[in-house]
């Protein structure tokens, strides 16, 4: 493609006055590349670097950075974004001059092992310095709009205004409609295998402005400083805890989705009745595939039977296997929705309804998360964690709140009651080890509110009952997620018909 219509952005605007004003600057600028990389699909951009050091980029990236999870922990600079001014001119200026001279080089990420749930093994996360976090974010913020144009729907992780919630219920939707064989898939160490060469090649697929593909690279390139103290070189993989790495996963991984969805859209080629063909080639034996992604954690579902599951596994090892991926063997299988599977923490099985003749899919919290957050209510009402009832209750039920909002789309009443006990038994055998003189009548008239509840209570914090959460099923929203860019879309279409 030719050179791009007109530059993105003004090189000489100055420093935006706020936080607000760089946050509507940038998201105005991001329609903008979302509209044309939507307009033509076709379109390569070669005017972009200007972006990652424009002042609004850098200050709008800044403010994620800082109020990040993460913003808490230091990379190998040993500088903790909270600790700096929440609008650092002088640290961003320094940090816009070396970008806009390319004298900016990433430092190796600092590698922390993070024990993986339910088993021995340990994941790597990977932390870039504060200056790397800036860049990584302002590249993001210039990059994601233009691919958020090619990703396809059933693609749910790291992707604004989508949620897990959105891939479980289009399995919900599915396996309603027939689809019982699900190929249950796990890419073997996906963020520490993926090919460069062929992760930069789909990124060239749409941008071809060099300055910003040779950043890109230096931060694949950047490697990795271990907990021994020692470096060492990255020639596969992005590293799992950049800011940049989720996007460049996705890229590397719709080659997945552009495959299945291909396969799904060619039934509509021709026809006003795609649903119909699917139907007729079903009838002659044939299969139809719906894939469902968060991420690296994917499953298809299969309407056939379960030779034709059994043959995607090979069929999906073959998509993986230029972008350097493998799917792991003991991980992956084939299953029936009567039997069940685990995903994204829930549990997805087709059960007979009670009192009736019906079989529904039912999701629910899986045992392997209700294990989970049993595990840290015991570390949290360790005898000897907490001061005060109080300091205990407000961990706890931040805790168990966040966990329950989480399942509360599902079947989860029962687990709610569970649950609720458990924690109700811990906080009271807290109690009693940490008041060793009080006797059981005691215990309940100082530290339990009053009868039927007898809820543990301290200075008006009270123990939170996950029963008392509204239950309700999460409709499926197809393929009519909106973006971030939309309001600025539909304000641009209107003005252009007025």
């Amino acid at each position: 493609m030719g050179e791009d219509p007109e530059p993105p952005v003004n090189t000489g605007v100055s420093w935006p006055a706020d936080l607000d004003q760089a946050g509507m600057r940038v998201r105005k600028m991001q329609a903008k590349l979302y509209l044309w990389a939507t307009r033509d699909p076709g379109r390569v951009f070669n005017d972009l670097f200007n972006l990652v050091y424009d002042p609004a980029f850098l200050v709008h990236a800044w403010d994620r950075v800082r109020n990040n999870t993460g913003g808490r922990t230091a990379g190998v600079d040993g500088l903790v974004p909270k600790t700096l001014p929440s609008y650092p001119v002088e640290f961003l200026e320094t940090i816009r001059a070396q970008v806009k001279e390319r004298r900016f080089r990433p430092l190796p990420v600092r590698e922390r092992l993070i024990p993986k749930p339910g088993g021995a093994k340990k994941r790597r996360l990977g932390i870039p310095t504060t200056a790397d976090r800036v860049v990584q974010a302002a590249l993001k913020l210039a990059l994601e709009p233009i691919f958020e144009a090619d990703f396809k729907p059933m693609s749910y992780g790291f992707r604004p205004k989508r949620r897990a919630q959105d891939a479980i219920a289009e399995i919900h939707h599915f396996s309603s409609q027939g689809y019982h064989w699900v190929l249950e898939a796990d890419i073997e160490a996906c963020f520490d295998e993926i090919d460069h060469t062929a992760l930069m090649d789909r990124v060239r697929g749409r941008v071809e402005d060099k300055r910003v593909l040779a950043l890109v690279k230096a931060f694949l390139k950047a490697g990795v400083l271990s907990e021994e103290g020692i470096t060492r070189e990255t020639h596969t993989g992005t590293p799992q805890g950049g800011i940049l790495s989720p996007l460049l996963a996705n890229i590397a991984l719709s080659v997945l989705d552009e495959h299945f969805h291909n396969r799904w859209e060619a039934f509509g080629v021709g026809t006003k009745f795609p649903g119909q063909r699917r139907k007729r080639y079903r009838a002659k034996g044939g299969a139809t595939y719906k894939l469902v992604r968060y991420a690296d954690d994917f499953v298809v579902l299969v309407h056939g039977t379960q030779r034709h599951a059994e043959q995607l596994r090979g069929e999906v090892a073959q998509i993986l296997t230029p972008m350097g991926l493998r799917l792991s063997e003991e991980k992956t299988g084939v299953c029936h929705i009567d039997e069940g599977f685990d995903f994204l923490g829930w549990r997805i099985q087709r059960r007979g309804k009670a009192g009736t003749n019906r079989e529904v899919i039912y999701t629910y919290p899986s045992k392997k998360s209700l294990k989970s957050i049993t595990s840290k209510i015991r570390t949290i009402t360790h005898r000897s964690a907490y001061r005060s009832l109080e300091q205990l209750l407000r961990h706890l039920n931040m805790v168990v709140r966040g966990w329950c909002n989480y399942f509360r789309h599902g079947v989860s009443s029962a687990t709610y009651r569970y649950l609720y006990l458990f924690m109700w038994n811990r906080v009271v055998k807290w109690l009693l080890k940490r008041h060793p003189k009080l006797n059981w009548k005691q215990i309940r008239r100082r530290y339990l509110t009053g009868y039927p509840a007898h809820r543990p209570a301290g200075n008006g914090t009270v123990l939170f009952n996950p029963q008392e959460i509204v239950i309700e099923r999460y409709s499926w929203r197809g393929y009519t997620i909106p973006t971030p860019w939309d309001g600025w879309l539909n304000h641009w279409t209107r003005t252009q018909q007025a």
